[in-house]
């Protein structure tokens, strides 16, 4: 069932604390860890607590915690200092789009030039 954590999920098994991470930001109802593949010196995914396969199904059944993702994305950002220089928010929907995790989750990039990055 959706919101339901998933027992074959990735990122549910984080936030049950079940495979590691390198938290850097937990709140009710978001974790913030760092990407293991970071694609910019700041490269953080920041997931909703429950599970929704992409960020549209998310917002379409809770919006609140749809937007606590996006608050704080911005959170990591002024955190990891790359809110004054400039950072991107990124939701990748889809295999087509590179999602392969399909649990709901924003990537925070920041720490460099991204204005060549699409």
């Amino acid at each position: 069932m959706a919101g339901e954590p998933q027992a074959d999920c990735l990122f549910c098994k984080i936030v049950q604390g079940e495979v590691p991470a390198t938290v850097v930001r937990e709140t009710r109802t978001t974790v913030a860890f760092r990407d293991i593949n970071p694609q910019a010196p700041t490269h953080v995914l920041v997931i909703p607590r429950v599970h929704y396969s992409d960020a549209l199904s998310l917002a379409s059944a809770e919006p609140a915690v749809a937007a606590d993702v996006l608050r704080e994305a911005g959170e990591v950002a002024a955190q990891e200092k790359v809110d004054a220089t400039g950072y991107r928010i990124v939701f990748n929907t889809g295999p087509g789009a590179g999602q392969t995790v399909f649990h709901a989750h924003a990537h925070v990039l920041g720490g460099r030039d991204l204005q060549r990055l699409v």
